[in-house]
């Protein structure tokens, strides 16, 4: 049974969440750039880059790939300077003064403030690299101002960035939490029951089926914990935490490749600390009976 006193959580702190910038750094859009000197946002695919030997610092000054200083992206204010994002192409000469951080390493040696500005700059990466062109027409997209949605020059239409919710429950039965695996990932490793949600879904319900559809478990006394944005490449990963209602285990979900009850002494490789999975999971004692 869970501990009913607990039915929510402080997980803004979790790298990628806006608070983790708090103090930091204040988000303005392209059009308000102030223009001077400022600080960089580089990220070549899922890497971001900071100074050598110094992980929390951001390389200043002009850019350090001056050919591409002319298609960086006002994102607003680091610190109080003038912060921009560029794109770095894979093939692109880089300085040796800077060094890469994988945003979606194990266990990262850069500060959560700038993961979450990492994070937040991938994900306006991707809205910039799918909203090139209208939906409804395929007319060109222009920037609207003061803001990061876009018009179509040709229909008139708005459109604005797409942030897709997930459910990921900490589900429990007893003493006993349920782990699943898929099969990409590292060896060993388990995690949470988690999905998108559907068309006409509330997140609840969303959390239900998923637990069903992979692995043939009902679950009630479903409660909202708290999110964490994930920008890999534009989620809301909404955590619940439930209690086992009935069924046996059963993989219905082609992605997974196991799936089991485990106590909290016989836990096996988890997420990475940043992620929401491995938050729910390290708090699991709150919510069953050891």
């Amino acid at each position: 049974m869970l501990n009913q006193s607990l039915c929510a959580m402080d997980i803004s702190t979790l790298p990628f969440n806006r608070t983790c910038l708090d103090g930091y750094f204040e988000l303005s859009t392209p059009d308000r750039d102030p223009g001077g000197d400022g600080v960089w946002v580089l990220l070549q695919g899922m890497r971001l880059f900071t100074l050598e030997g110094m992980p929390e610092q951001l390389p200043g000054g002009d850019c350090p790939i001056s050919s591409l200083a002319g298609s960086s992206l006002y994102l607003g204010q680091w610190q109080e300077q003038p912060c921009r994002l560029v794109a770095v192409p894979q093939d692109a000469d880089l300085p040796a003064t800077l060094t890469s951080h994988h945003l979606r390493a194990s266990e990262s040696t850069l500060p959560a403030s700038l993961s979450s500005l990492g994070g937040l700059g991938l994900m306006i990466l991707h809205w910039e690299m799918t909203s090139r062109y209208c939906g409804n027409c395929d007319g060109k997209m222009e920037r609207l101002a003061g803001e990061w949605g876009k018009f179509c020059v040709q229909c008139g239409a708005h459109h604005f960035p797409r942030i897709h919710p997930c459910v990921i429950g900490l589900l429990v039965r007893d003493d006993q939490l349920l782990l699943v695996r898929k099969g990409d990932w590292a060896t060993g490793r388990y995690g949470l029951v988690a999905g998108f949600v559907e068309f006409g879904e509330s997140l609840e319900e969303a959390m239900a089926r998923e637990a069903l559809e992979e692995t043939g478990i009902s679950i009630t006394n479903i409660r909202y914990l708290g999110s964490q944005s994930w920008p890999f490449p534009s989620q809301l990963m909404c955590g619940f935490v439930a209690d086992y209602a009935g069924g046996e285990i059963e993989l219905r979900d082609k992605e997974l490749c196991a799936a089991d009850w485990y106590r909290l002494d016989q836990l096996p490789i988890l997420p990475p600390s940043r992620s929401i999975a491995r938050y729910l999971i390290d708090r699991a004692s709150q919510f069953i009976d050891c």
